[in-house]
């Protein structure tokens, strides 16, 4: 029972994690530069679903607060297995729109979240957020 407790406190925590709220001003988007914030986007979760860490961090600008909310989710998942052999995370990202100003950009995002572990399984839906910053000619997250 205990570890049913720990790993709904894990969920919690990385639902919370996920997302970012903040609210931001309309700008339109350019074409290329919003499909690449998309893509961006998608790749991250994506990565996240593989548990594949190091490429979800290089989605992520350097000692930002989504590299180390990354690293949070890394470290969380690393701790159910500890408890489990099997811990399966599976994130769907709805991108609603995606605003630009320059080299940032905004998107406000609903994510669905499954978590699994030990025969149990908590999921929850999280509207927020994200943030980008254009480095060079690839878009990140912070």
């Amino acid at each position: 029972m205990k570890r049913k407790y720990c790993f709904a406190i894990l969920f919690l925590a990385l639902v919370i994690f996920l997302t970012g709220c903040s609210g931001g001003g309309i700008v339109t988007p350019s074409g290329p530069d919003e499909a690449a914030v998309k893509s961006v986007i998608n790749e991250y979760y994506l990565a996240i679903n593989d548990q594949n860490w190091g490429e979800a961090k290089s989605y992520c600008i350097y000692n930002s607060d989504k590299y180390y909310k990354t690293c949070q989710i890394e470290d969380m998942v690393n701790t159910g297995y500890q408890y489990c052999n099997i811990v399966t995370i599976n994130i769907i990202v709805d991108i609603k729109n995606v605003s630009i100003n320059g080299d940032y950009a905004q998107a406000p995002c609903d994510i669905s979240i499954i978590i699994s572990y030990c025969g149990y399984f908590e999921s929850d839906t999280v509207s927020g957020t994200l943030h980008l910053q254009k480095i060079g000619n690839t878009w990140k997250l912070y």
